[in-house]
């Protein structure tokens, strides 16, 4: 059943500056009217259709052909299809990893297999949020199971992960609520699959479907800010590019991240209390509140980011704990040191993601010619060594040589050396190129016009690199198939100023060594907006670029994470061979900031695994499925103890080193001899320890 209705009530827009603790009995200001349009709501009979898997099922899901989807898609489809490829993006679906078996639909909220298909019934309530224009519009959805439990109200918080759209932590933190009978409050945090086509002067509506940007107004996920004169003679000199909201709204969404996250907790409030009205005496009061509703910040990577970023900012008691995974924080620098086991001490942590991404950005395509054995190392580059030589960024007289000494100043900057053997894979995948381009702009809050660093979007030639137009197929179906950061569902990074002229990133040959070395002048260029100074020259920059750079760093210093939870018990889980969030700069970082801010006040826990890092989705491929395990797994397990402290007080474990087992030599499907629990009683030389000055992790 589809119906549409208006949702009026008591809606607060929280948006803090600095972080601030819970007011004791404060309610939220009066009426804000941060919705806009109506919210769609939708009923999920749980046979047909539901919540957790559109219908699909757990073999669906698991499934390698995905749904099907006409010539001509209606918003439905579109939806199985984004629940679909979100939910592949970040669960592992084959058993050899545990679906079905340790997680998955087919599992009970208990982690016991049930052999079903697992869906779940409900009620879908989807609307924008955002700025009067609507341009910008910020997506916020609640699904609410048919479990849900009045007598024992409780929401989870589902923030999308990466740049993803509004499903995009439909099968971490939103499986694990739903399964509770909890309500899931979701946003895609104002990244989303925000795709607008310069060419054609078309955006995607709420439900992923494609339309004129005039026809669709404020309804767009997001159209481009400029004349129609200026998108013509863009279009015009520079065909077939798209621009992407992560990158081109010019609103750096981070920065309200934690505050999107707040308004999905709201409008959950807000939904809560129109499907189950108070009654008798006290019908004018509302029925659900945050004193007697459980509530859980949770998601993963930036999702989980969101959450705690939330947390900190939770001014009127809206969060009551926190459980999240592989988080992208952003900590402000603390004076503290972190050693792991016998190393030497890291005292330069906590950079920020763009400072250690676009670092490794021109380092790796070299680097990874130092593990030849490492998996889905498809993209290593002898050229990119030659033109770093040239360029006098490495010492190095020959290829192997200089290969050792880009990896060297990679885990210099604070890389753990267990993230290197995950890395080659990650640069062949497009990742820290892709995020690179995406946070610069972000940060800058640049125009898609001025293609930062000579970078645009665009689908490509397969032999020439050359911009084309995207495959009316592949754009029909982009809002189920991107994930909201280019290269992504047939758009990918194009090299303005290549030799020859606009080409694919990869198959570019750059101006300046006349060969193709993966497009070394972008990321140098990157890299120089990171540091404010040119990195072959170490001249200071001037002019726009210096411009450029200003802008970035106060872009940066808007997200950066206090440490300041408030005294709210939280529990970050974390792999050691993260290769897209390194744990000195991220989690490890935020731990002892954390530390330092509320000392004895602190309930943080932190949680570090190994053989676990970023994208579990990879463990399903020879390389991978020997050495690693589901970090997914660790993310439901600390969901289970924030459940069990908040409904039953008791205590969360302490910070700890877990320590898994590989699956080793074949691949043997995973058992619990893999996978240790989070444990009570820990060894004191697993125990993860503070002292004031110095974080102490177990090697």
């Amino acid at each position: 059943m589809n119906h549409r209705r208006s949702l009026l009530g008591v809606l607060v827009c929280l948006s803090f500056a600095t972080p601030v603790a819970a007011i004791a009995g404060a309610k939220p200001p009066a009426i804000s009217r941060f919705l806009a349009g109506e919210v769609v709501v939708t009923a999920y009979d749980g046979v047909s259709d539901d919540l957790l898997t559109a219908g699909l099922g757990a073999s669906g899901l698991a499934n390698p052909v995905p749904p099907a989807v006409s010539s001509d898609p209606t918003g439905a489809e579109m939806r199985r299809l984004a629940i679909y490829n979100n939910y592949r993006a970040l669960v592992p679906t084959d058993a050899g990893n545990g679906y079905g078996v340790f997680f998955g639909p087919g599992v009970d909220a208990n982690g016991q297999p049930t052999g079903t298909e697992g869906l779940i019934a409900g009620e879908e309530y989807l609307v924008f949020a955002g700025p009067r224009s609507g341009k910008v519009n910020v997506t916020l959805m609640v699904q609410v199971p048919d479990s849900f439990d009045e007598a024992a109200p409780c929401i989870i918080t589902a923030p999308s992960s990466g740049s993803r759209g509004i499903y995009g932590a439909i099968g971490t933190a939103g499986e694990w609520g739903l399964k509770h009978g909890c309500a899931v409050a979701y946003t895609d945090k104002g990244t989303g699959i925000g795709a607008y086509d310069l060419d054609a002067d078309e955006a995607l509506s709420v439900d992923g479907l494609w339309s004129p940007a005039d026809a669709l107004g404020k309804g767009s996920i997001f159209t481009a800010r400029m004349s129609e004169p200026q998108r013509a003679a863009f279009a015009s000199e520079f065909p077939h590019r798209f621009a992407f909201k992560h990158a081109h709204s010019k609103q750096n969404p981070e920065k309200d991240w934690g505050r999107n996250v707040l308004q999905s907790i709201e409008f959950a409030f807000h939904v809560l209390n129109e499907k189950f009205p108070p009654v008798g005496k006290h019908r004018k009061a509302p029925r659900f509140t945050p004193e007697n509703t459980l509530v859980i910040a949770s998601s993963v990577s930036n999702g989980g980011g969101a959450s705690v970023r939330a947390a900190e900012q939770d001014r009127y008691g809206l969060i009551d704990g926190v459980a999240v995974s592989e988080p992208n924080v952003n900590p402000v620098k603390a004076d503290f040191a972190i050693v792991q086991g016998a190393n030497a001490p890291i005292t330069e942590h906590s950079r920020s993601l763009f400072d250690y991404t676009t670092l490794i950005n021109v380092y790796q395509g070299c680097a990874s010619l130092a593990l030849p054995t490492a998996p889905f190392n498809f993209a290593p580059s002898a050229n990119a060594c030659t033109s770093l030589a040239e360029k006098g960024l490495l010492a190095a007289g020959t290829t192997e040589a200089q290969a050792l000494e880009a990896q060297q100043i990679i885990n210099a900057y604070g890389w753990n050396p267990e993230q290197n053997a995950v890395q080659p894979s990650h640069w062949f995948l497009n990742v820290p190129q892709s995020i690179s381009v995406t946070y610069a702009n972000a940060y800058g809050r640049a125009d898609v016009r001025t293609n930062l660093c000579d970078y645009s979007l665009a689908a490509t030639d397969a032999a020439t690199g050359a911009p084309v137009p995207l495959s009316p197929t592949a754009k029909l179906l982009l809002f189920g198939t991107a994930n909201g950061i280019p290269p992504s569902a047939g758009v990918n990074l194009v090299n303005n100023a290549a030799v020859g002229g606009a080409t694919e990133n990869r198959l570019s040959v750059s101006a300046s060594s006349g060969r193709a070395d993966q497009n070394l002048d972008g990321a140098l260029c990157l890299r120089a907006l990171a540091t404010g100074v040119d990195p072959v020259t170490g001249e200071r920059l001037r002019g726009k670029d210096r411009a450029m750079h200003r802008h970035i760093m106060k872009g940066i210093r808007d997200i950066r994470a206090s440490g300041d939870l408030g005294g709210k018990p939280a529990v970050f889980v974390t792999g050691r061979n993260d290769a897209i969030l390194p744990i000195n700069h991220t989690s490890r970082g935020y731990y002892g900031l954390n530390q330092t801010v509320e000392g004895a006040h602190s309930q943080l826990r932190y949680y570090e695994v190994t053989n676990a890092h970023h994208l579990d989705i990879l463990n399903a491929f020879p390389g991978f499925a020997e050495q690693y395990v589901p970090l997914h797994h660790y993310l439901f397990q600390a969901l289970d103890l924030m459940w069990a402290h908040l409904k039953t007080g008791a205590p969360l474990p302490p910070s700890q080193v877990v320590r898994t087992v590989p699956r080793g030599t074949g691949a043997p499907a995973i058992t619990d001899a893999n996978l240790p629990p989070i444990a009570d009683a820990v060894p004191v030389s697993d125990l993860i320890r503070f002292d004031g000055s110095t974080l102490f992790v177990p090697e």
